[in-house]
């Protein structure tokens, strides 16, 4: 499997610096970063926990399909939004004190025992999720009609 990168160039302080985060493999984009946006109104910049919230997002959403996938069933959509919290740290600094992942799914022949079941091994299996095996993560997950 294919490793990828991204870069991130910054200039100044914290408070007053600014960087910009380039999605090497991808070329995908380049994003402002800033420490004032990360911590308060992100003005249209991005910041490490939004990029984080994405990557969660989506690697879920493709691991869910693969565990329905694995019980011969197919969803006719997978939703999924990460929150991402990021708050002061014990002793200093800062970290990220939580992930809180939402999961909707309509999916034909699965009850919802079976559903909450599969999502969960989904959550458990997920590569990112489990990078970031370090945070608490909660799941809401439910089946769509």
């Amino acid at each position: 499997m294919p490793s990828r990168d991204a870069t991130t160039h910054w200039e100044g302080g914290l408070q007053d610096g600014t960087g910009h985060v380039t999605l090497d493999s991808s070329n995908a984009g380049q994003f402002n970063v800033s420490f004032p946006t990360r911590a308060g109104d992100p003005e249209g910049q991005t910041s490490p926990e939004e990029l984080i919230a994405a990557a969660h997002s989506s690697c879920l959403a493709m691991n869910l399909s693969g565990v329905l996938g694995g019980e011969n069933l197919t969803a006719r959509s997978i939703d999924v939004s990460a929150e991402v919290t990021l708050s002061p740290a014990k002793g200093g600094g800062f970290e990220i004190s939580g992930i809180a992942i939402t999961l909707r799914a309509a999916v034909d022949g699965v009850d919802d025992a079976k559903f909450q079941e599969l999502a969960k091994t989904a959550e458990q299996t997920c590569p990112v999720s489990k990078a970031l095996a370090g945070t608490t993560i909660t799941l809401d997950a439910a089946l769509d009609s």
